[in-house]
Order: structure tokens, then C-alpha cells, then sequence
């Protein structure tokens, strides 16, 4: 007969009693389902890590592929705009050719003067009588169109203050603030006198003189001629302002000689007492045949009345 081992166990329902052998069958038993939990969870979990990695494996490939695709259009582009830069380079050449030979033509039609020939042969202003040149001054622009005389910014290429790029700035700023009285600045007849939006003028009058040359005033803010206003040199145009694409008050004076915009500078420095500046300083007129008709001009008895160049069209200022 075999020994066995009795265990009672006594609460409040009574007593119980196990044999050894019933116990640890019980106990095998509870080891086994949980090492059976442990397997199954441990598989469901190893299960779900590998199919992220199979996904993130998969997006891997994905944008590597991506990448390799963006890379080969960044090439390309490289490529294109290489071409672009050679094409754009061959461009300016023949710009710049081009330009050169304007020039020479713009000699042989006489709408340039050669800038080589000294003042003495192109024009003798000694021999000019004190008439012919005041006729000159009166129906030529010349002097400043506000009393400031302070240019705050220059004819010619600069970074535009609005627009951040660089540009050419036609004309000059003058210092006027709003409300600054402005005068023309010679004979001529009123082509435009209201605002115009194509320009970034804003309100802005154009006058046309004789021999070809015009005025542009631009940024006032009170006009007081019309068109087709005859007008004398010192005349009371309007007051100056902020209007059209203008960061601060100011007036914007240009100076054309047949729609080409020339610098101004000069202009506004001819005087009596400064008379030959003029044409030192602006060789793009052709002033010796100029001189030529101001004085057949001014050996008329009667006074000359306004002759009127081409009239340009007003939609462009």
C-alpha cells in the first residue's frame, strides 16, 4: 500500500481535503494554460511586428524610388535651365550688338549726335545772340519745375522702391512735399492733365514743346490746367503729392526729345549763365541743325508762335 499525503484545508464553509497528487495536477495544470497564453500572445504579437515591418519596408522602397524619380527631374531642370542661361547669354550679345548698331545709325539719320565731335563743331554758341538764346531757354525745358532744386533720386538704373527690382528710372525725383507749387518749365501746350494708370504716375501732366521736346510731372495731387492749354515757361501747373506708385511725396520730372526719355540733369541746369552745360552734357540732340532753325527763327521780325512736334499718343506718357 502506497503512502499518500492527506491536506485538509478548514473555512468558514467547512473542511476540504486533498491527496498530494491532486494538487500538483491542479498546479501543472494552471502552468500549462498559462504558458499556452504566453505562446499565443507572443505569436499574435510577433505576428503584428512583422507585417510593419513588411509595410515599412514597402514604404522604404516607395520612397526611395521617389526619391531616385525626383532626382532624375532635379537633372533635368539643371539640365534646362543651363540651356536657358546660354540662350538667354546669346540674347544679350545680340542686344548689345544691336545696340551698337542703333547707335550708328541714329548718327547717320541724325537723331544722335557723335559724341566724339568736341562742342566747338557742333555748335558755336558764341556766335548766338543773346534773343536766340533766350528763345532757346523759353521753348527748350531747362531749369527746375519746383524751388527745392534737390534731386533725391537720379536718371538712369536703380532698384525700384516699390516693385524691389531693378529698373530704368526714366526721369528724376525732385523733393516737393504735398502741396509744393510746380511750373512748367517751357513754352508748350498741355497733351495730358489727368491721372494715368498705366505709368504708376498717378495724376501726372504732359507738355509738348517745340522742336520735339516734352515734360512729363508725375505724382501730383492737384492739377490746375487742361488739355490743349497753351502754356509760358514759369506757369503754374498744379501741386505736387503722393498718387500713383509713390512711397512718399515727391514730384517725378522727365525730360523727351522725340519720346526718348533723356536725363534731365542737364536741363535743369541750363541757364544763361551755365548756357553751354546743355550740350556738353546731352549728345543724343542734333543741336547744331537745332541752332540752325532757332536762329533763321529768330531773324523773323514777328515772334514765333508754338511749333508743335509730333503729337505722341496719350495713352502712353
Amino acid at each position: 500500500m502506497r503512502h499518500r499525503y492527506l491536506i485538509t484545508i478548514t473555512d468558514y464553509k467547512g473542511a476540504r481535503h486533498f491527496t498530494l497528487s491532486q494538487l500538483m495536477r491542479r498546479m501543472l495544470a494552471g502552468v500549462l494554460c498559462t504558458v499556452v497564453v504566453v505562446f499565443l500572445t507572443g505569436s499574435l504579437v510577433l505576428h503584428g511586428l512583422s507585417n510593419k515591418v513588411s509595410t515599412l519596408n514597402e514604404e522604404t522602397a516607395h520612397l526611395k524610388s521617389l526619391h531616385a524619380s525626383i532626382q532624375s527631374d532635379n537633372q533635368a531642370l539643371l539640365a534646362e535651365r543651363a540651356l536657358l542661361q546660354e540662350e538667354v547669354d546669346d540674347k544679350a550679345r545680340s542686344l548689345s550688338a544691336l545696340g551698337d548698331e542703333l547707335e550708328n545709325i541714329e548718327i547717320m539719320i541724325g537723331l544722335r549726335a557723335e559724341p566724339e565731335r568736341p562742342l566747338a563743331q557742333r555748335i558755336d554758341t558764341a556766335s548766338q545772340t543773346a534773343f536766340e538764346k533766350r528763345l532757346m531757354l523759353e521753348s527748350i525745358p531747362s531749369g527746375f519745375p519746383v524751388e527745392s532744386e534737390q534731386v533725391t533720386s537720379s536718371f538712369g538704373m536703380r532698384r525700384h522702391p516699390i516693385h524691389n527690382r531693378t529698373a530704368k528710372h526714366g526721369g528724376v525725383d525732385l523733393r516737393a512735399p504735398r502741396g509744393t507749387p510746380i511750373y512748367a518749365t517751357a513754352d508748350g501746350v498741355v497733351e495730358w492733365a489727368s491721372k494715368h494708370h498705366n505709368s504708376g504716375l498717378g495724376k501726372m501732366v504732359k507738355l509738348i514743346h517745340n522742336y520735339g521736346f516734352s515734360t512729363i510731372y508725375g505724382h501730383m495731387d492737384q492739377i490746375d490746367v487742361q488739355v490743349g492749354n497753351y502754356v509760358k515757361r514759369g506757369q503754374f501747373l498744379g501741386y505736387s503729392g503722393n498718387t500713383g506708385a509713390s512711397t512718399a511725396p515727391h514730384l517725378h520730372y522727365e525730360v523727351r526729345h522725340l519720346n526718348r526719355r533723356l536725363d534731365p540733369s542737364p536741363f535743369l541746369r541750363w541757364s544763361m549763365d551755365d548756357y553751354d552745360i546743355l550740350f556738353t552734357k546731352e549728345d543724343r540732340v542734333e543741336w547744331e541743325s537745332l541752332v540752325e532753325v532757332i536762329r533763321r527763327t529768330a531773324s523773323v521780325p514777328e515772334r514765333p508762335s508754338l511749333q508743335q512736334g509730333q503729337s505722341w499718343s496719350a495713352t502712353s506718357p
